[in-house]
């Protein structure tokens, strides 16, 4: 049996100021870097793979350009893989959200929400990882078009691990824009 394969990527850069708080913040992505992407995708992946994107628009603009090169990819939107939201915080600078706050957070880092309002590990990793169970219960190749928080969530599946006990548990991979990994669980 072949083992089937996850393709995750993550969208070009936002147009945003450096050092934004913006999850779920639909912002938009560079344009240019959204194209070199979608061209690279297109040269390396295999026939009939299945694109399931995020809905953001940073995530959607690089799978419509991609499938726009490729018209052989499928596309489809799941809101499973949307990024993690951050409450209050959404729109604000890192460097202005109280060390006291980002530490409490930390400290129940599972079940504590990040901001007010904000999501929590524990729902980010059951929606991710519903999805994830759907790709695996498919047996078919995919690329998820997606966020580094979702990414390192999977990457966390792939290891078995539903959840992360603490903070420091939480993968701390470096996800470079428009970056591929490839995963593979047999």
């Amino acid at each position: 049996m072949v083992t089937p394969t996850l393709w995750l990527v993550r969208h070009a850069p936002v147009l945003a100021a450096p050092g934004l708080c913006y999850g779920a913040t639909d912002l938009p992505a560079d344009a240019a870097a959204t194209r070199a992407a979608a061209e690279m995708l297109a040269a390396t992946l295999p026939a009939q793979v299945i694109v399931v994107t995020s809905p953001l628009q940073r995530c959607e603009l690089l799978a419509l350009d991609l499938q726009a090169l490729r018209p052989d990819l499928i596309l489809r939107t799941d809101d499973r893989l949307r990024e993690m939201d951050f409450g209050a915080w959404e729109g604000r600078a890192w460097a202005s959200i109280p060390r006291a706050a980002f530490d409490a957070w930390l400290a129940d880092f599972a079940d504590a929400p990040p901001g007010e309002g904000g999501e929590t590990v524990r729902a980010l990793m059951a929606r991710v990882g519903a999805a994830w169970d759907d790709w695996r219960a498919s047996g078919t190749d995919a690329l998820w078009v997606t966020h580094a928080g979702v990414m390192r969530a999977a990457l966390l599946l792939a290891r078995d691990v539903r959840l992360p006990a603490a903070a420091a548990d939480w993968p701390a991979d470096t996800l470079p824009f428009g970056e591929v990994r490839a995963v593979r669980v047999d």
